[in-house]
């Protein structure tokens, strides 16, 4: 019986330190995702006026790369800042129901409009500019999108370049990455 309790203690605390709770909707809760209405054109202008850039990742329930992210990229000090100090995040759900309002006005469900954004992979990130004119769809508008799960260097390299607007310059994000490397930033 000791050593049964002994392994399930273990256990309790094998569990990654920086893990993330999960909702009751079965997605990833950091303290950095903002709660709001999924009305796109609000969400920006609260972004815009905490000068902040709008972020939007999509998940779904079970994703193991969604998992992989929050509980490895997301919770690396620097990107775990990063966030924090420029990103308003909206959480969206592959398969949800919540109603989602693009800047174009369209009202569709989370699964709609995922659909409707030919969003097919989890995660998926899509950022945004700071003023998206109201006849454009969000992945028309975004200045990036990050469809899948990728390490710390390269989410990190691309929330800086995203950051300080490499995109506006011409900037190839790949060279960008490169380059990082090759100097250790």
């Amino acid at each position: 019986m000791l050593r049964r309790l002994a392994f399930a203690f273990a256990l309790a605390f094998a569990a990654p330190a920086l893990a993330v709770e999960l909702g009751d909707d079965g997605l990833h809760k950091p303290a950095w995702l903002r709660e709001t209405f999924k009305d796109l054109s609000d969400d920006l202008a609260e972004a815009t006026a905490e000068g902040k850039r709008l972020l939007i990742v999509f998940e779904q329930r079970g994703c193991i790369y969604c998992t992989e992210m929050h509980e490895k990229v997301f919770t690396d000090p620097a990107i775990d800042q990063l966030i924090r100090d420029h990103y308003f995040v909206v959480q969206m759900n592959l398969f949800g129901d919540v109603e989602v309002t693009d800047f174009d006005g369209t009202s569709l469900s989370g699964k709609e409009m995922a659909m409707r954004w030919g969003v097919m992979f989890t995660p998926t990130l899509i950022f945004l500019p700071e003023t998206v004119g109201d006849a454009m769809s969000a992945p028309d508008a975004a200045v990036a999108m990050m469809p899948g799960a990728f390490g710390t260097v390269t989410t990190e390299a691309l929330l800086i370049w995203v950051r300080d607007k490499g995109y506006e310059s011409g900037e190839n994000f790949q060279k960008f990455v490169a380059e990082r490397m090759a100097t250790g930033g």
